[in-house]
């Protein structure tokens, strides 16, 4: 692989690292951001190590014709470990923190073994694309590229065991973006699974005198590329998802938005909308909770027990019964709030209104078709009174 593509995957991780990198820094704390960080750091520095030209540079400066090799392999083997870690966050549980710090020590205990078998070991002449076949048989520099292999090829297939077992469990189907999430990361792992299996056969190659430098310069490479990318894709699919969905509920929750206009307006209680498109879900399901709030004791009972029964009579569904109900009621309860004399309305039974967002996405759908019924019903009227 060229220079120029090795610079481009660490740009495009480097956009990954940005859209991650202020959660990071709200919330510092939490041990799954700081390992999705790490591994879209990790990742970008393997390729910016790997590229020739930084193995050039990095060489002439230190003035160690081969120091770039070491750190590479140094970056691909914490890379490796944070993909683990990463996992192991996602999957909770009582053992979490024992199993990471377990992956942590292990492979802090690679990176000095790279270090101390490099510092060995003599590696004289500069190679930039074909280091692990030209030193394949040379004391201490061949013992230093089979560890790095090895762990590299351990924490992928763990990773890619782990991924695809955790996607096809059935409370994980139930999230489709964890899911998708889960199986592409499965899949990169296993892409990159063949890097360090393509390096190793090339190694083996030229320790039964083949030379398979070739194979070992140009697969792996790509491997590593499309393994990464892959990877990289999978631990932000969830960030992704989470803001779709939330941009979906922002569009979904109108109808019941504009419900509650007249009494946010009304009562001052409607805020100006953030600028940042981010926050808009939470501005409007704040918002409606603030209308809710100041309509509650105007909440009707009678009226949504007896709407609740007679769509639960027309459709059957128990979910879409409520949902009407409530659309009803708040809607009543809303045109009572905008009305001078609310102290004249009648005490009621108690109703707490729903605070959850898949509820409130119900309700917004019910108003919307309730919106579209009395639309149908207008054109009806119209065009029967033309006639």
């Amino acid at each position: 692989m060229n220079g120029s593509i090795n610079y481009l995957c660490c740009g495009l991780l480097w956009l990954g690292l940005l859209v991650k990198v202020p959660d990071l820094i709200r919330r510092w704390r939490e041990p799954s951001l700081r390992a999705i960080n790490g591994v879209l750091a990790l990742a970008s520095l393997c390729f910016l190590l790997g590229a020739p030209g930084s193995v050039g540079l990095i060489n002439r400066l230190s003035g160690v014709p081969n120091l770039a090799a070491p750190l590479t392999y140094a970056s691909i083997v914490a890379y490796s470990a944070a993909q683990l870690v990463l996992i192991a966050c996602w999957r909770g549980g009582p053992s979490t923190r024992r199993t990471t710090r377990l992956w942590i020590g292990g492979y802090a205990a690679v990176l000095a073994g790279v270090a101390i078998l490099f510092s060995v070991g003599s590696a004289a002449a500069e190679r930039r694309t074909d280091f692990d076949t030209y030193y394949a048989s040379t004391p201490w520099i061949a013992e230093m590229i089979v560890l790095y292999l090895v762990a590299h090829l351990t924490a992928v297939s763990v990773s890619a065991v782990w991924s695809l077992r955790w996607g096809f469990e059935t409370e994980v189907r139930k999230r489709p973006w964890l899911r998708a999430s889960l199986m592409t990361m499965g899949v990169g792992t296993i892409m990159s699974a063949g890097y360090s299996v393509t390096k190793l056969v090339a190694v083996a190659g030229q320790w039964s005198g083949r030379d398979w430098a070739a194979l070992g310069s140009s697969v792996p490479s790509l491997c590593a590329a499309v393994g990464a990318l892959l990877t990289v894709t999978g631990v932000l699919l969830p960030v992704a998802g989470h803001h779709l969905s939330a941009w979906r509920d922002f569009f979904r929750l109108a109808p019941l938005d504009a419900v509650l206009d007249a009494v946010l307006r009304d009562r001052a209680l409607r805020v100006e909308r953030p600028c940042s498109p981010f926050l808009w879900s939470t501005w409007r399901r704040s918002t409606i909770l603030n209308g809710l709030h100041a309509i509650e004791t105007l909440l009707d009972k009678r009226l949504y027990d007896a709407t609740h029964d007679a769509e639960l009579k027309r459709t059957g569904d128990r979910d879409e019964a409520a949902s009407a109900a409530w659309a009803a009621t708040i809607a009543e309860a809303a045109r009572r709030g905008t009305r001078p004399a609310l102290e004249a309305v009648g005490e009621r039974p108690p109703l707490s209104f729903p605070r959850d967002s898949k509820t409130l996405v119900r309700i917004a759908g019910a108003v919307r078709r309730f919106e579209r019924e009395a639309a149908v019903v207008t054109l009806s009227l119209d065009g029967a009174g033309s006639r």
